[in-house]
């Protein structure tokens, strides 16, 4: 009888050991250190932390699109299934954003050009990629527009005649207009009031499950991770500190910034409880301390935490965190309390 060897599916993305910085007349800003992520096919990850923690700079790295100067991308790779994107020339380059791997920019109000009928500006990345003819590409446009939500007979209209949320329906439209593996979205929902981001959510899980994408959820918001993500990565100061599936973050936390996080957020249960914010702000990224990043503001921190960077620790297999209060010894139990 033959043994048969199953080797593992490759991930829709896999990124090992990233290393963005800006180089300014300042001085260097590190602003990606060593990052590892791990996306599987049709899963979400969402990239959580506070602004300045390098989450944009991520997604503008997978994309290659990190400005040429001061940015540089100085170590590591980033593959697309298996193909790894710092190798590729830009002309191929192009060929992918769009059309494999596409972002949704943070801001709606600003990520369309104000005198562009919208359907021309869908139908723009249709014919590029798909190399339809012009009148084809207009008809997938008005098709995609009907699926975020808007007649296709809208489609003759300027930006500034939609609101928010539409605008960000029609930045959704242009995203997912060739059907990417991958799509970074970034803070999707910041710009839009509660009702809308749901909507905007729910259509996103719709879309996901539609075309079986996967998805990298760039946020700060929690709430979002819990309605959205399959898997989370805490960032901080360029770092991932801790990684783990929405039951080991919510439910098993260790990283003291993690707990951090959640203790910043309103108690609902008990009214009149005091936020806990996270003491201090985040480091310059010009001048990282030399130890672990989150060391200054830490309740826990001890003298190594001042000298070393901390390495992984692994609670499961999928779960770890970069922390000095654990070792794998006593990574199961928790030395924090949230």
């Amino acid at each position: 009888m033959s043994e048969h060897t199953t080797t593992a599916p490759i991930p829709t993305l896999e990124i090992k050991n990233l290393v963005v910085e800006y180089r300014t007349e300042d001085g260097i800003v590190h602003a990606v250190n060593g990052l590892d992520l791990r996306i599987e096919k049709g899963k979400t990850l969402g990239l959580v932390g506070e602004t300045g923690a390098g989450k944009t700079t991520t997604g503008l790295a997978i994309l290659r699109l990190v400005a040429q100067p001061p940015g540089v991308i100085v170590d590591g790779s980033i593959h697309l299934n298996g193909e790894n994107l710092l190798m590729k020339s830009e002309k191929e380059m192009e060929k992918i954003r769009g059309k494999q791997v596409s972002m949704i920019f943070q801001d709606p109000m600003t990520s369309l050009n104000p005198v562009t009928r919208v359907e021309d500006q869908i139908a723009e990345v249709i014919e590029l990629h798909e190399h339809l003819s012009w009148n084809e590409s207009l008809a997938k446009a008005r098709d995609m527009l009907e699926l975020v939500g808007i007649p296709g007979e809208r489609g003759v209209d300027y930006p500034h005649q939609f609101s928010g949320g539409m605008k960000q329906r029609v930045v959704i439209a242009i995203a997912l207009a060739c059907s990417p593996q991958l799509l970074i979205s970034d803070e999707p929902t910041t710009a839009l009031d509660v009702t809308i981001q749901a909507q905007v959510l729910q259509l996103m899980k719709n879309l996901r499950e539609k075309y079986q994408m996967s998805m990298l959820m760039i946020t700060h918001d929690l709430g979002i991770v819990v309605e959205i993500c399959d898997l989370v990565s805490i960032m901080y100061a360029g770092r991932v500190v801790e990684h783990g599936s929405l039951e080991d973050i919510f439910n098993n936390t260790r990283h003291p910034y993690t707990e951090g996080l959640f203790n910043s957020l309103p108690n609902l249960e008990d009214r009149k409880a005091k936020l806990k914010p996270i003491k201090g702000l985040m480091p310059d990224p010009s001048n990282l301390p030399p130890g672990c990043a989150f060391c200054p503001r830490c309740d826990y921190a001890m003298e190594i935490c001042h000298t070393d960077k901390p390495g992984k620790v692994y609670r499961t297999e999928d779960h770890f965190v970069e922390c000095h209060l654990y070792s794998e010894q006593n990574i199961g139990e928790k030395v924090i309390g949230k």
